[in-house]
């Protein structure tokens, strides 16, 4: 309208009227070359753990986001507010305007909680608080300022959502600033500590109220929250604020997406803010997903912006925007429905299309299509890549070439086969046999052999999972240096991440990894999973939160049992664990017929 009214571009409507009056000279809704250059380089991030470049197109939001402004500019924005409208050059808003703006709109007179026009209100040690937060893919802002004092601070972080992080910084920049002024000592910032081996290892399980469960699990060095109805993850760590937290079981989430939630663990259960949560048993392997979601079940759009459809506890879900996941109902068998109330996409329908096989080929929410993206194999193939040299070629170099230098103080190697110590550990050793990523033999035998430690670790998890009608399917173990070589050569360099560099040797070349699944002891075959193995993609990462329930359950289930003895996954693939002390064994390059 402003455009149809005005006759002029909004951008250039908003740069001379608004941003020039304001002083705001280093903004635009239309980045011109001198905002491009400055522009600074911002991440996202996943659930899974993954970091990527956030996308710099223009996204197309503009008015209701999207421009681009220095800090120095947000500061003269709030400037104008202590001024009672007026900008470096020239009055904006008449006082009263601003003061509307800085009032609790739709509430009682006295309301100091609540909206005003284009701030979040509210109250800071007592002062009078007005703040605004933004977010665009790979950056979260926060201005926050006290009006009455005329203080006011921007935090910027160049990571997408960390709304939270930026606000604390923005809360404690005032305060500081408050106590500056006041002539007091400088507050000291709000932090955690991380959470006792012993409290951890209490708190974990699984808790329920109603239809709503919360999983505290162990993730290596982490403690984490996981509500199995909205798909978040907390980070739990002990509130230094909390004399005895300790003692008193209290705990509180902190991460980038969320600080200062209570979790505090009595004998009756679990406590988050005032919901009592009791404990309640696993109860073992859930159900497969209807016949009918395995062909919508994957992902779909862009790097960007990937929608994720998976199976959660009997419910087809959305995940979009990266975190912000959905239950879908069933309207028919290619049409599903958004919640009615709360997020991003209520009311709103998502539709899929398929191909005569019955997978779906696209995903059109709430009137946007996202095409389903090539994600790893299907049907249980195997990965495969295009080695960039001939694989003869690379063996002749790497059986020539020599593994790195290595201190004097490491530990003698004992290797043992992990059938000597259990004959009921099963072996699938895909590198004696063509079938791996490469399409090549690297070993002679079909032989796992660790480091004795590990090998004995190994069986001690094995033999946990036999509770669970479950065994160890071993994929491969101790691995000559020289293989490492092989593969590190061979893979284009855009997929390096799942292969280990030889310039530092690998955990499987010390004897101290392995790459391993589960199987049906009833049946003896390999249990499913949410990638397969060796699979050069993000379902390989041991927190995708793609597939379904069950392909997670198997998956965190060996995650478990292997952690429990020792052992920590690697974090970019399922299927690998490293035993605790791996670096204290030297690289090895010793052909099978070697070890003995």
């Amino acid at each position: 309208m402003l455009e149809v009214t005005q006759g002029v571009p909004f951008a250039t409507y908003v740069s001379e009227r608004v941003l020039g009056p304001l002083g705001m000279t280093g903004s635009s809704f239309a980045p011109g070359p001198e905002i491009v250059a400055d522009l600074a380089k911002a991440y996202m991030w996943g659930k899974d753990g993954r970091e990527f470049a956030a996308p710099t197109f223009q996204l197309g939001m503009s008015p209701a986001g999207s421009m681009y402004a220095p800090v120095g500019d947000l500061a003269r924005f709030m400037s104008a507010f202590f001024a009672g409208g007026r900008g470096v050059n020239g009055a904006l808003l008449t006082s009263a305007s601003v003061d509307s703006m800085l009032a609790v709109q739709f509430a009682s007179p006295d309301a100091v909680t609540g909206y005003g026009i284009g701030f979040s209100l509210g109250e800071l040690e007592g002062h009078r608080y007005a703040g605004h937060g933004g977010a665009i893919y790979g950056f979260s802002t926060e201005v926050g300022m006290l009006p009455d004092e005329r203080l006011g601070v921007v935090a910027v972080a160049s990571m997408d959502v960390s709304n939270v992080v930026v606000e604390r910084i923005a809360s404690y920049g005032l305060r500081l600033m408050l106590a500056r002024r006041a002539g007091e000592a400088l507050p000291d910032p709000e932090q955690t500590q991380p959470v006792p081996e012993q409290v951890a290892s209490n708190a974990l399980g699984r808790y329920a109220r109603a239809d709503r469960t919360i999983e505290i699990r162990s993730r290596g060095d982490r403690l984490e929250a996981f509500s199995r109805t909205t798909g978040n993850t907390f980070r739990l760590r002990t509130p230094t604020s909390a004399p005895g937290s300790e003692s008193n079981g209290v705990l509180v989430g902190d991460d980038r997406r969320s600080f200062g939630t209570r979790f505090a663990f009595t004998p009756e259960g679990l406590t988050v803010g005032d919901d009592l949560y009791l404990r309640v048993p696993d109860l073992g392997a859930p159900p497969r997903v209807p016949v009918r979601w395995r062909g919508l079940i994957g992902e779909y759009g862009w790097d960007h912006n990937t929608l994720f459809i998976l199976e959660r506890d009997g419910e087809l879900r959305a995940l979009i925007e990266w975190i912000f996941e959905y239950p879908l109902t069933e309207v028919s068998r290619d049409e599903f429905a958004f919640p009615d109330r709360g997020g991003l996409y209520h009311g709103e329908r998502i539709v899929f299309e398929r191909d005569a096989a019955g997978v779906a080929t696209r995903a059109t929410a709430a009137g946007v299509s996202f095409d389903r993206r090539s994600v790893g194999t299907s049907g249980g193939e195997t990965f495969t890549i295009e080695p960039v040299r001939p694989v003869e070629e690379l063996r002749a170099e790497a059986l020539a070439a020599q593994p790195p230098t290595q201190s004097d103080d490491l530990l003698e190697p004992d290797l043992v086969e992990l059938q000597d110590l259990d004959s009921t550990i099963r072996y699938d050793i895909r590198y004696a046999t063509s079938n791996n990523f490469m399409r090549a033999v690297f070993y002679d035998e079909p032989r796992a052999v660790m480091q004795r430690p590990a090998a004995e670790a190994l069986v001690r998890a094995h033999r946990a999972l036999a509770d669970w009608g479950f065994g160890l399917l071993i994929h491969d173990a101790y691995r000559p240096w020289h293989v490492t070589k092989m593969f590190w050569d061979a893979t284009p360099e855009s997929q390096k991440l799942f292969v280990a560099n030889p310039a530092d040797g690998s955990r499987h070349n010390r004897g101290a990894a392995v790459d391993l699944t589960l199987f049906d002891l009833s049946t003896g075959d390999p249990v499913e999973m949410v990638g397969g193995y060796d699979e050069f993609s993000e379902r390989s990462f041991p927190d995708y939160p793609g597939g379904t329930t069950l392909q997670r359950w198997h998956r965190g289930l060996l995650r478990s049992a292997m952690e429990s003895a020792g052992f920590d996954v690697y974090e970019w693939e399922w299927w690998h664990f490293d035993y605790g002390d791996w670096n204290r064994y030297p690289v090895l390059n010793l052909r099978f017929d070697e070890v003995g």
